[in-house]
């Protein structure tokens, strides 16, 4: 083969390599930036995840929260009327006691 030729079939495998080369580059660029916007979709799609689990867990804790409220105020309105029907209870043995205390005053002083 002719010396010029050769340099020409040299000249053309070199142009082949940077063309393959440049398209390599290219194709790697492409595919990080598809990565890239991938990763940025994964990451918005946690952060909501995220989002929707908290206010799961603060709309179950809320609602804990009042259901404790609400045994709370039935066990102190029970404790109450409890603590009422009592009151009422010795009210009578008070009033007796006071009367027979006041007789005994009474039947003292004559």
């Amino acid at each position: 083969m002719p010396r010029p030729e050769v340099l020409d079939e040299i000249k053309s495998a070199e142009s082949d390599a940077d063309d393959i080369v440049a398209e390599a580059e290219e194709d790697r660029e492409q595919r990080l930036s598809e990565a890239r916007t991938r990763a940025d979709e994964i990451r918005a799609e946690a952060e909501e995840e995220a989002r929707e689990l908290k206010d799961e867990r603060l709309e179950e804790a809320r609602d804990d929260i009042e259901s404790e409220r609400e045994r709370i105020l039935e066990e102190g309105e029970a404790e109450r009327e409890e603590l009422a029907s009592q009151a009422e209870s010795n009210e009578d043995d008070a009033v007796e006691f006071a009367l027979e205390q006041f007789k005994e005053a009474v039947h003292a002083q004559t």
